[in-house]
This record gives C-alpha cells, sequence and structure tokens, in this order.
C-alpha cells in the first residue's frame, strides 16, 4: 500500500477523559500520549508518514483479506474485525477504563485491548514498540513472566498481559485459541485475575457511558450522529482540570502541503465555548461544570482580567513552540509542531467567551456549584478588559500572525461580555452594576453598527473589520450572539453577501482573501455549520436539510469530522477529531429536526 492509502484521517476516538486514542481501519492504535493528551506521543505512526514498523500498536492476522469496525452503541468502545482468506477471524475490543471507583473516577493512563478468536484457527502477531522523545527512539523494554516495561519518558508504562510473553517481544506469529487481554498502563503490578478484571473494567465503562448519553437531550432526528459527537467531544475534556482540548492531534494539515499545521492539543477560550454551549443544550451539565472551574482559575491567574486565547489543559500559559525533528509528518508533511504560538497573540473575542459560559452559572439551578457575588466581582475584570479592547486591533478568531485589524466578531464578542454581564447583575440586584454595563454594552455596540457597515451601494452589509470591508464566515455568528435578529435586514444583506462570497457549492470558506499562507485552499466545516444554521433562519429549510446531510456524508466511518475539508475532492484535512466541526453537527441537528411532539 502507498503512504496516501495507509494514512487517512479513517480514525476511530477511544479515550477516557485522562488519556486518549486514534485506531486505524486496520485496528492499529497509531496516536496516543502520556501523561495526557498534550504529552508526549508514545503511539506516533500517524505522524510519520508511511513508517509503520515502530510507534504503533496493532495485531497482525495471517492472510488477513478484511476489516471491518463498529463502536458499541452509546459508548467509545470499538470493536474491529479481523478476516483473513482462509475464514479465520479475530475480534479486538478497545476502550480506556473509566467509572467510578472508591468514591473517585477510575481513569488511568491506559488502554485495554482484548482479543478474541471468532471463527477458524486465526495466526496473529502483535506489534507493539511505544517510543518516546516525540519519535526521537524506541522505547526500551524490561520483562517479567506476565508483564513488558517500557521505558517511556518520563515514566515507564507497563504491558500486562495472558498472551505469551515472548511472542510480544519477537514479534512472532502465533495461534489465537483462546481471548487474549491487554493491559497497558501505570507501571505497577497488575493484582489478581487479569482476565476477570478487564472484562469487568468493560462492563464498568460500557455502564457509565450507557448511562452518561441515558441523560442527554437530544433531538428525534439524527440521533446516533448527536450522540456520537457528544460522546468524542466528551473525550476531549482533560478531567482533571476541566479543560477542553481543540482535537486531540497536532500538525494535520489544513490543506496539502501548506505547513498549515498546527498543534491542537491545547485548551483555547473560544472553541471550548461553542463545546460547552453545543454539549449544554444536550444537557451535558458535568462537561460545563468542570469547564467552569477551569475557566475560575484562569481567571484568577490573569493579569487584571487580561486572558490569552488558549492555554494547556493544566492552565500553563506559555506554550512555546516547536518542530519535533524526528517525525516526518502526516503522509510526510511536515511540520511536526509541538506548542502553539498562537498563546501570545492579542484576541479580543476570548472575554465575551469566559462571560458568556460563566453567566450561566449565576441563573441555572441545577448545578451542583452555582456562581455568586465573588465569581461576579471575578468576572468584571473580564469584562473591563472587554470593554477597554473592543475596538482595538487583534490578530482576530483566524489568528492572522502578520497583520492585526479591529475585527468585527471580536468586538460582537465584547458586547456580548458586556451585554451578558448586565443581565447578571440586574439578576444578583445590582442596580448600579447592571447600569454600568447596560450603558457599556450599549455604547461597543453603536460603534460597531458605525464602523464595521460597509454601505456598497446596495443594500450594504457588516464587514469583518473597521478598517476594510473584506467579509469572513464569523459574521453569520451575529445572530446567535443575539447582537442582531434574524428578520434584521441588515443581517439578511450580510448572510447575502457572506453567502455569494464565500460559499463553494456545499462548502464555506472562512474567507477569501489572502493570509499569512496564501489564499486558503480547503473550506473551514464549522463555517459550512453556520450556513445551514443561516439558511435555517432565512427560511430555507429545505436548502438546510439537504446541505446538513450532505456534510454528514463527509464523516468517517467512525462518525468523526476533521478541521478542513478540500471542497473539489471532498476529502478531510486539519487536526482531528476537531471539536468545532462536531459542534456544528449537534447544533444543526437540534435546530433542523422534527419535534418529539410528533411522535409522542
Amino acid at each position: 500500500m502507498t503512504a496516501n492509502q495507509q494514512t487517512s484521517l479513517e480514525l476511530w476516538p477511544v479515550g477516557n477523559c485522562q488519556v486518549s486514542g486514534l485506531i486505524d481501519r486496520r485496528g492499529a492504535l497509531v496516536w496516543g500520549c502520556v501523561p495526557r493528551v498534550d504529552g508526549d506521543p508514545i503511539f506516533c505512526s500517524l505522524m510519520n508518514d508511511d513508517r509503520r514498523d515502530v510507534g504503533e500498536w496493532r495485531f497482525e492476522l495471517e492472510g488477513q483479506v478484511s476489516a471491518t469496525q463498529h463502536y458499541e452503541r452509546n459508548t467509545p468502545i470499538l470493536v474491529t474485525r479481523l478476516e483473513a482468506e482462509d475464514g479465520s477471524a479475530v475480534e479486538i475490543r478497545d476502550f480506556c477504563p473509566r467509572f467510578e471507583r472508591s468514591g473517585r473516577m477510575y481513569r488511568p493512563v491506559a488502554w485495554v485491548r482484548i482479543v478474541r478468536p471468532l471463527a477458524g484457527a486465526p495466526r496473529m502477531r502483535v506489534v507493539l514498540r511505544p517510543m518516546r522523545g516525540y519519535g526521537a527512539q524506541v522505547a526500551e523494554t524490561t520483562n517479567g513472566t506476565n508483564h513488558v516495561r517500557y521505558l517511556v519518558s518520563p515514566q515507564a508504562i507497563r504491558l500486562s498481559t495472558d498472551a505469551p510473553i515472548g511472542h510480544v517481544l519477537s514479534g512472532r506469529v502465533f495461534r489465537v485459541e483462546s481471548d487474549q487481554h491487554f493491559f497497558l498502563g501505570p507501571d505497577e503490578p497488575f493484582s489478581g485475575n487479569l482476565r476477570a478484571q478487564l472484562r469487568q473494567m468493560e462492563e464498568q465503562t460500557r455502564k457509565y457511558w450507557t448511562l452518561w448519553v441515558r441523560g442527554l437531550h437530544i433531538p428525534l432526528e439524527w440521533q446516533d450522529d448527536v450522540i456520537r459527537c457528544a460522546i468524542a467531544l466528551k473525550l476531549c475534556q482533560h478531567e482533571e482540570t476541566g479543560a477542553i482540548v481543540a482535537a486531540l492531534t497536532t500538525s494535520i494539515p489544513e490543506a496539502p502541503h501548506s505547513e498549515r499545521n498546527w498543534d491542537y492539543r491545547f485548551c483555547w477560550i473560544r472553541d471550548s465555548y461553542f463545546t460547552v454551549q453545543a454539549l449544554n443544550r444536550i444537557g451535558a451539565l458535568d462537561v460545563l461544570e468542570k469547564y467552569l472551574a477551569y475557566l475560575r482559575n484562569i481567571i484568577d491567574s490573569a493579569r487584571g482580567g487580561q486572558i490569552q486565547p488558549l492555554y494547556s489543559v493544566m492552565g500553563d500559559s506559555e506554550l512555546d513552540e516547536t518542530t519535533a525533528a524526528h517525525l516526518a509528518g502526516y503522509r510526510g508533511q511536515g511540520p511536526v509542531r509541538v506548542g502553539n504560538a498562537a498563546y501570545f497573540q492579542v484576541q479580543h473575542d476570548c472575554y465575551g467567551q469566559i462571560v458568556m459560559p460563566t453567566a450561566q452559572a449565576f441563573f441555572d439551578r441545577r448545578l451542583l456549584r452555582m456562581a455568586d457575588d465573588r465569581d461576579f466581582a471575578s468576572l468584571e475584570k473580564v469584562g473591563e478588559m472587554a470593554w477597554k479592547m473592543h475596538d482595538q486591533p487583534d490578530a482576530g478568531l483566524w489568528e492572522f500572525r502578520t497583520r492585526q485589524e479591529v475585527h468585527t466578531y471580536s468586538a460582537v464578542m465584547c458586547w456580548a461580555a458586556c451585554d451578558r454581564l448586565a443581565n447578571v447583575a440586574a439578576h444578583l440586584g445590582k442596580d448600579d452594576r447592571h447600569a454600568l454595563w447596560r450603558e457599556r454594552a450599549q455604547a461597543i455596540r453603536e460603534k460597531i453598527e458605525r464602523e464595521a457597515w460597509v454601505d456598497d451601494g446596495g443594500d450594504g452589509h457588516f464587514g469583518a473589520s473597521f478598517e476594510s470591508d473584506y467579509l469572513d464566515a464569523s459574521l453569520l455568528q451575529m445572530v446567535e450572539l443575539r447582537f442582531l435578529q434574524p428578520d434584521d435586514p441588515r443581517f439578511q444583506s450580510t448572510f447575502a453577501a457572506v453567502e455569494k462570497a464565500l460559499r463553494r457549492g456545499e462548502h464555506m470558506l472562512r474567507y477569501d482573501s489572502e493570509d499569512d499562507f496564501g489564499l486558503p485552499e480547503t473550506a473551514f466545516n464549522v463555517c459550512t455549520f453556520w450556513l445551514i444554521e443561516a439558511l435555517h433562519m432565512a427560511g430555507r429549510d429545505e436548502e438546510a436539510r439537504v446541505l446538513f446531510d450532505t456534510m454528514l456524508s463527509h464523516r468517517t466511518a467512525s462518525g468523526m469530522l476533521s478541521e478542513d475539508i478540500d471542497f473539489e475532492s471532498g476529502e478531510l484535512w486539519g487536526n482531528f477529531p476537531q471539536t468545532y466541526s462536531l459542534v456544528g453537527i449537534i447544533n444543526c441537528a437540534g435546530l433542523l429536526s422534527k419535534p418529539w411532539s410528533e411522535v409522542r
């Protein structure tokens, strides 16, 4: 097989909100980091072109001719069936343990794989060669009777198994005559019966996820699609702190040979806002609550309320950007970046994206911890920055690296920060603060309406920035943010202008002007979902449904989307799975679905 055939985004996420992994269509674990999502990828063959001898964990069935995969219903437990030309077959069951134990959530840095013979006399070999130092070297090993220790940095990991250790170490082919159990996790002796404990872990993990899904409020139509996206979004949360990463990967190019390769294993305030907003709509309050705790720590550490666009999952503010010299990149298209220089950019939309989810905590009586006066005092510091910066240049939500303007979306987000603070102040009975924030929100609104409006000799439209009249897809969010109403002629004319300029058939560009890397070559998937939302608001529901179904057809077999798509070939590009894109599926399904009242 060629590198292009081997390496694709046909990947299946597994995880437990502490560690995650991506399994390809051969059943190989090709991406997984320790001790958390932004750590060293001990499984890194996804980012090493067609080199498959190291950096992955796979089971090779002798004479294999096919592989089929599916998730167990309402869980991230993956089942892969491998079949050989002689009719023999095995099943691989993949999951990361997650369940309540001893009064707390058990979510170890561990992957569990169970191989079960299904037909004939299957023969297979185990290829397990984790790496260290971002692909710098294969991890050395030590071993005992029933385990292998892999000396990855900074801590060793241990494989406990009832498969023949000698065969695992040598990669020898052996007959699978009984179930084989593999637990790759902390460097601790595995006490008890491995087979019984792993099967119990699987059952408890299944129970956890099915009960979590049962608590979701989902639309009547596209139920399985929404459930799958919700599970994947939850897997993108680092539960220890509540941070939500933009994607599980780094450096999958936004377009072929573009060098638009970025590390997305961090918590963007913007992306996380969209994620918790979507999950909140379907009732996943646990993700919101944990994220609000993360935000409170970010606000406490902020200097005078100044917020940067992204942080590490642990809340670190410095994310120096380097490259992994030993990894060739996805399909050999490096560089593979570690860290993200966008952390020192100025992006003023983040103030609104902190205030809006936090504002809910003052009103929502379902929450275990509702916000109080102390939280309002902290949040006002963020609001002060929104007021101070609403008309100042920034890099914008598309993170331009070489230019700054006063971006309309950033200004609208600053307006939203002041507007929501006014709502909270009124709820708390703080009349003087309500008047202040309402006055500031009105002043920002008037400035946006004056400075961002473009008189084009026709109906006019809002532009992407105060300084120029180019368009970008974020203008479609002005209704979602309640800055405009759907029937406002200014929104209707802006929508018409954006659609004409940026729509490419069934896809939507972020913008069509040249940026730091030239002209965009792929469509941005979340922007297409924003287009679908705008079509719905414009009363073009039939067109919106057709476009939504078309976008669903572009998903991987696992039900996922990446960040970008080639609007000519339909091939997926960009980091995976992209939270933005999954949010779009959830939001559009909720808007377009028939109501439950039709069947109840």
